[in-house]
């Protein structure tokens, strides 16, 4: 449980224009959908889809490095992954049980058979959108384990987006769709309460301090 003193007290500590500025933020933010990216090798690359998420109010990302590891670009992220949450894994399979232990379906974002076209994807389905690498795509680990499968429907000579900028079209699309839908999209009260205090946390100088001398008061 979240102390509401406490976060009351931190508070006081920001501008009256920093306080609104998370309660509007975090009035838009969903983990309704999520976004995992896999073995992405480019590091840019992964900086620019957690920007996306911040952009389109996703709250949470997968980054799974089973081969490639690397921290995140804080230039070209340009501080998202400071409010935007990041779960890492080393392996496709705990990311994959993990997700789908939180009621998650697994949409791969690729060319399949079985595909669907963004219009046509169901958004009242709490989905968290795979992306690949670079050259090879999706792992075949992946596309097994997938729910649903998902296109952008292109009609020139190039046949793929960089993934940075297919996960913003995806994302721009499905959260303006889901907002139109009556489904309860927004974080529980308790998410929202829990963001606010670890916001505070990284925005105000000696936190730490300043939490110490509260509770001795």
């Amino acid at each position: 449980m979240i102390d509401l003193k406490l976060l009351e007290h931190l508070e006081s500590y920001l501008t009256e224009q920093r306080k609104e500025k998370f309660i509007t933020v975090l009035s838009q933010r969903t983990k309704h959908f999520t976004v995992a990216t896999e073995d992405v090798f480019q590091l840019h690359n992964t900086s620019a889809v957690i920007r996306s998420c911040d952009v389109f109010g996703i709250q949470e990302v997968t980054i799974i490095e089973e081969q490639n590891s690397k921290h995140i670009d804080r230039e070209i992220a340009m501080g998202a992954q400071k409010w935007v949450d990041l779960n890492r894994y080393d392996s496709v399979k705990a990311a994959i049980k993990d997700l789908k232990d939180k009621g998650y379906q697994i949409v791969a974002t690729t060319p399949h058979e079985n595909d669907n076209v963004i219009e046509d994807f169901d958004v009242t389905q709490k989905s968290c959108f795979f992306f690949g690498r670079e050259t090879e795509g999706l792992s075949q680990e992946v596309i097994d384990e997938a729910d649903s499968f998902l296109k952008i429907p292109m009609v020139g000579f190039t046949e793929s987006l960089n993934i940075s900028v297919s996960a913003a079209i995806i994302l721009q699309q499905v959260t303006s769709k889901l907002k139109q839908t009556h489904v309860n999209w927004q974080l529980t009260e308790e998410e929202f309460l829990e963001k606010r205090l670890d916001w505070c946390q990284k925005t105000i100088k000696s936190y730490d301090q300043i939490v110490e001398r509260f509770y001795q008061i």
